[in-house]
């Protein structure tokens, strides 16, 4: 498949490159880029196992850097790509953040945000799910399949 520079598929594949970092560290599988004027400003990984913090998302750590390159706690005009639908903690710091698009690869039918509410987002923030969504859903269900396989 040949994704074009700068395209969503693109920045897609940049945030399954950090989900790949994770699956690394032996972390769930999560990625995440943001950014800003077609230029990446931010990435992060799934690092709660290595940290030892619940609070440790792709996301979190991806809004954190965003923040500090832009030297400011909005992501306006900004978007945030990764490879699993935000949960509920996630999408409400995207709310804090004022992110302006979240564009997310395999949608999360238990702990996804829209399960339980997609009013916890900013009201001028756009969503879009399903992007590069085989590859995203394939590395996550590997990694659980492992590790369920490594208990029985």
């Amino acid at each position: 498949m040949e994704i074009k520079p700068k395209s969503d598929d693109y920045f897609m594949q940049k945030a399954l490159e950090q989900a790949q970092i994770a699956l690394e560290y032996d972390e769930v599988p999560v990625g995440a880029v943001v950014v800003c004027n077609n230029q990446i400003i931010a990435r992060g990984h799934n690092y709660v196992e290595h940290l030892n913090d619940v609070t440790a998302h792709a996301e979190m750590q991806a809004f954190t850097a965003a923040a500090d390159f832009i030297g400011g706690k909005y992501l306006h005009d900004c978007t945030l790509y990764v490879t699993l639908e935000p949960c509920f903690m996630c999408a409400g710091a995207s709310a804090w953040a004022q992110i302006s698009e979240i564009k997310f690869g395999a949608h999360d039918q238990k702990k996804g945000f829209k399960k339980i509410s997609k009013e916890i987002l900013h009201p001028k923030t756009k969503v879009a799910g399903g992007l590069l969504e085989k590859e995203c859903s394939n590395l996550i269900s590997s990694f659980f399949s492992k590790k369920r396989n490594q208990t029985s």
